[in-house]
């Protein structure tokens, strides 16, 4: 066989194997990386259903952050963030299926996920937390993780624990700082 048409071969079959095998990687990603796919495990629903009351889907500037904004890597450190989506994918199908449900311990579970958020995660959408006019004791706290020495280093959940995954009767949210003093 020519070598030319060797070449035009393996990129024909490349095509056909790897065009279905990335849409159907990417068609899998999208599907599953919603809070609607999270909560179809019934040991998620209470995260779910607990979020969902919380300001990070419900607050005055409409902006909503998804279980993967806070339990996974930003998406641009792409080896990370499908390792990261991939390990607790797998993790929870194992649990699903492995785990009685009645052992299932939210509060545990939701201290777990605590420990393995980063401070980075949090600063994806919240970036400018030093321009607090309204609150200095909160700009000179932030400031303090920000500029921190490594052993002494704080997380946001440290002070922010209560933010999400706590059970509300209702879709309350506090007004903004700026908008309740003009």
């Amino acid at each position: 066989m020519r070598p030319g048409i060797k070449a035009i071969l393996f990129i024909f079959l490349g095509i056909i194997v790897a065009f279905p095998l990335f849409s159907m990687t990417y068609y899998t990603m999208v599907r599953t990386s919603t809070p609607q796919f999270c909560s179809s495990c019934h040991e998620i629903e209470y995260a779910y259903n607990t979020w969902k009351t919380s300001s990070h889907a419900n607050n005055p500037q409409g902006v909503v952050a998804d279980c993967m904004d806070c339990h996974l890597p930003a998406p641009h450190d792409t080896f990370d963030f499908f390792y990261s989506k991939t390990y607790h994918g797998l993790k929870d199908v194992v649990k699903h299926f492995t785990m009685d449900t009645s052992e299932y311990d939210h509060e545990k579970n939701r201290q777990a996920a605590y420990e393995d958020i980063d401070n980075s995660q949090c600063r994806k959408c919240h970036r400018d937390i030093l321009n607090m006019p309204y609150q200095r004791g909160a700009m000179l706290a932030h400031r303090n993780v920000l500029y921190s020495e490594p052993e002494n280093r704080k997380k946001c959940v440290d002070c922010h624990d209560d933010l999400v995954h706590f059970p509300k009767d209702n879709y309350s949210y506090a007004r903004a700082v700026q908008d309740a003093n003009p």
